[in-house]
């Protein structure tokens, strides 16, 4: 099975592209190719170019991704958690100064003064709001200032207000000279005003790619106007998502609808995959298909076309490395009630039941055996205790 199908198109500094499309359509699929992150058993065919230059893939240096999948621990604040990966990653050669001072800069980029000494949460801490969350995530791939920032759906899950306010953030960092290319599902039309460019897949395949606010005129070109006071992303999805046929038919079948199917405004003259195939076919011999081509080509002819990144990034030595993780883990152990406080009173209560039971047993053969099951007993009791830091050794990895 074809997950994206001869996707071609570029990005540009300064600029959000947004990647929209119905679940299934190959948005992520579309992020992990850019990033590198496709599976070994998958076929990838194609190139990817930086500043005219084949990359394959590109380098890690001059890419970050942020998934949708929150990467933190929730016993350290906002600032300990950006300051962390930013000693790990950035260069060795730069003082602590220096680090703290790119630290600070991240936090008023992305609007988390307010909240930077304001621990992240956990089941029993409360903590930072969602859209603080979101942006705190994008932080700690900006630390190492790169050139491309990919993003998979990063206002999932958040209000309109929230992902509003995420989404102007990811505009700062593209008006700093960054490439910032990120999935939407259903953006609402504020936050759809804030992209520049828009890039709409259905089923591996482009139904369009071009600015942002030129995709309503091609939809009334092919016949698909957007009507009036609607969302156009909104519109844009009911036109290709394939699932609203099945949506359609169910509401038709409600009673309401029977007695007044006209009033529904679900009944569409077309089912959505011939709307789907009349749009590509549209957008593949329309002129913003051409005009993707000929920029290509001039981006390609450009030679000098560069781009600057603003921190430098190198690999830690492996001593630092486990100073920096081993400071961490302490201060994350020392702060997280389940898995340092309650677990010293368990050994504190155990110690004192067993000490009880074994206490002045004698010295007689019968005594030098209970020794030994005391033994055998505490370093069973231990192992089983180890168990439970499996989950946080889980969390520490991610």
């Amino acid at each position: 099975r074809k997950l994206l199908n001869r996707l071609s198109g570029y990005a540009q500094t300064g600029r959000i592209l947004a990647v929209m499309g119905p679940s299934g359509s190959g948005k992520s699929t579309f992020l992990d190719s850019l990033a590198g992150r496709i599976s070994s058993d998958v076929r990838r065919g194609g190139n990817i170019s930086l500043s005219g230059k084949k990359m394959k893939p590109i380098d890690h240096k001059d890419l970050s991704y942020v998934t949708q999948e929150n990467l933190y621990l929730g016993t350290l604040t906002v600032k300990e958690t950006i300051a962390y990966p930013a000693h790990l990653r950035l260069s060795s050669e730069m003082t602590k100064a220096e680090i703290d001072e790119v630290v600070e800069t991240t936090i008023k980029e992305m609007g988390l003064e307010d909240c930077a000494e304001n621990k992240i949460g956990n089941w029993h801490l409360r903590g930072i709001s969602s859209g603080e969350k979101k942006r705190l995530n994008i932080s700690l791939e900006m630390v190492t200032g790169p050139l491309i920032l990919l993003l998979d759906e990063p206002t999932t899950g958040l209000d309109s207000a929230s992902a509003f306010f995420v989404t102007r953030a990811l505009r700062n960092i593209a008006d700093e000279g960054r490439i910032v290319i990120c999935s939407m599902h259903q953006p609402s039309s504020e936050v759809f005003d804030i992209f520049d460019d828009l890039l709409l897949l259905s089923s591996g395949e482009t139904v369009f790619l071009g600015e942002a606010k030129m995709a309503i005129e091609f939809f009334a070109d092919a016949g698909f106007a957007c009507p009036r006071r609607k969302n156009p992303s909104d519109h844009f999805l009911r036109c290709i998502s394939l699932d609203f046929d099945s949506v359609t038919a169910t509401l038709l079948l409600s009673p309401r609808n029977c007695q007044n199917p006209a009033s529904s405004g679900f009944s569409m003259k077309m089912k959505t995959a011939e709307i789907k195939a009349t749009l590509i076919q549209s957008y593949k011999s329309s002129e913003y298909s051409c005009a993707v081509r000929r920029k290509m080509q001039e981006i390609a002819a450009t030679k000098d076309y560069q781009v600057c990144q603003l921190n430098k990034n190198t690999n830690s030595s492996k001593w630092k490395e486990l100073r920096i993780l081993t400071h961490r883990s302490f201060i994350n152990m020392y702060r997280d009630i389940g898995y340092s406080w309650l677990r010293i009173m368990f050994y504190v209560l155990s110690s004192i039941s067993t000490g009880t039971l074994y206490f002045d047993i004698g010295y007689d053969n019968g005594a030098i055996i209970n020794r030994g099951k005391c033994v055998s007993f505490i370093y069973g009791f231990m192992i089983c205790l180890s168990c439970g830091g499996v989950p946080f050794l889980d969390e520490e990895l991610k």
